[in-house]
């Protein structure tokens, strides 16, 4: 399949396809929160439509950023896990979550305040570090 960019800019070209509303959401619910399954992501508390789950989905997996496949136990399920791709927008995700820390507050007070980000605030690198471990660990 052709993909269409809008022009040959890398930024733009990454925008095209994880700058959407809902692909780093997805990505960061399969990295932090052990989504895995259409059902895990539509219980969410991000509230994706259903057919806007699917069609982000069946994008990432065009662009080899997730692959579908199906659980041992159940083989109607599908399961998504994400590739080295999905995995290396990680540290993407730590500096989103760490702008969003230092300039978000002042217009969203109930913005998330936990261990995991005294955590990244210490050490960036061994917050990512963990992330990656976790995940790979547990797909």
């Amino acid at each position: 399949m052709e993909h269409k960019f809008r022009c040959n800019c890398p930024i733009t070209s990454a925008i095209d396809i994880i700058g959407d509303k809902w692909s780093l959401v997805i990505i960061k619910q399969m990295l932090t929160e052990k989504k895995k399954t259409f059902k895990d992501f539509i219980e969410s508390e991000e509230a994706i439509a259903t057919n806007i789950l699917s069609s982000r989905l069946k994008m990432l997996e065009e662009f080899k950023i997730i692959v579908k496949g199906k659980l041992p136990e159940n083989k109607k399920t599908n399961i998504y896990t994400l590739t080295e791709k999905g995995i290396a927008l990680t540290p993407l995700i730590v500096e989103l979550s760490i702008w969003s820390d230092a300039n978000l507050r002042e217009f969203h007070s109930d913005l998330y305040a936990g261990e995991e980000l005294k955590m990244l605030r210490g050490n960036k690198e061994k917050f990512i570090e963990n992330i990656v471990e976790n995940y790979k660990k547990n797909n």
